[in-house]
């Protein structure tokens, strides 16, 4: 009989050997968060394609590039439940050890396990205290920019791409803006296969560039440092949008 497995457990596996093995898991979502805003593609992973110290996560659902050179170990957790369902984890952390960004097993734990079965146990570790839900969260103020700038793109009914950086990962969605949904305090952006889940106030004004016939809003915060947060499409798209600031011409 097989021992249960830990419910949190380090691999003593590279990312780049584990990560292939997301394509046998089901759908995953692939959730990251930086600086107010919480970007996530759900849906099954197609390929992995590791190059040098990069790999490629692609598939209908997905396309991201993870750097291996920041991630350096993976840390599995099967302690995560929503509405009765375990949803384990894979937790990509930096060589301090802080997570960068998790890959959800959406399926639950069984195709979960069986994917990263061919590795074996990992070293258990101590249970990690989860933070409780903060209530009494604000309603999104009409005024909001993040609010305002989607309703603007909303209004001009123009694909857009939607890119996120932190350390360790970019990650990229395109299409149609659906309805934008404020609530709790965040600006919701939802699909089936993508989230975007931006806190209010967390963007102050978008820095403006155009690049090779497109443009990019970069979102910035209150003391106009970028956020990792970029928005890109046709400069019709941004026409309305409220808070862009030229880049600064040059002498």
């Amino acid at each position: 009989m097989t021992a249960p497995a830990s419910p949190r457990e380090a691999l003593p596996q590279s990312p780049a050997e584990i990560l292939p093995l997301l394509t046998a898991m089901g759908r995953v979502m692939l959730s990251a968060r930086r600086q107010g805003a919480i970007h996530e593609r759900m849906g099954a992973v197609r390929s992995v394609t590791i190059d040098a110290d990069k790999a490629r996560l692609t598939g209908e659902c997905h396309d991201s590039v993870i750097d291996l050179a920041v991630v350096k170990r993976i840390v599995v957790d099967r302690s995560g439940h929503m509405r009765g369902k375990v949803l384990p984890k894979l937790e990509c952390q930096d060589a301090a050890g802080e997570t960068l960004f998790s890959l959800i097993g959406l399926e639950g734990l069984e195709p979960f396990d069986a994917a990263l079965a061919p590795l074996g146990a990992g070293a258990p570790l101590e249970p990690v205290a989860r933070e409780a839900p903060s209530g009494g969260a604000q309603d999104v103020a009409p005024d909001d920019l993040g609010a305002a700038t989607f309703a603007a793109i909303l209004a001009e009914g123009l694909p857009i791409a939607i890119d996120f950086e932190r350390p360790g990962l970019f990650q990229h969605w395109v299409g149609l803006l659906p309805e934008p949904k404020p609530s709790m305090g965040f600006v919701n952006v939802m699909r089936g296969d993508f989230h975007l889940h931006l806190q209010a106030g967390a963007v102050a004004g978008w820095a403006r560039h155009q690049m090779e016939g497109e443009v990019v809003l970069r979102a910035l915060d209150a003391e106009g440092r970028q956020t990792g947060l970029s928005l890109r499409g046709p400069a019709a798209a941004f026409a309305g949008v409220p808070g862009v600031r030229e880049p600064a011409a040059h002498g």
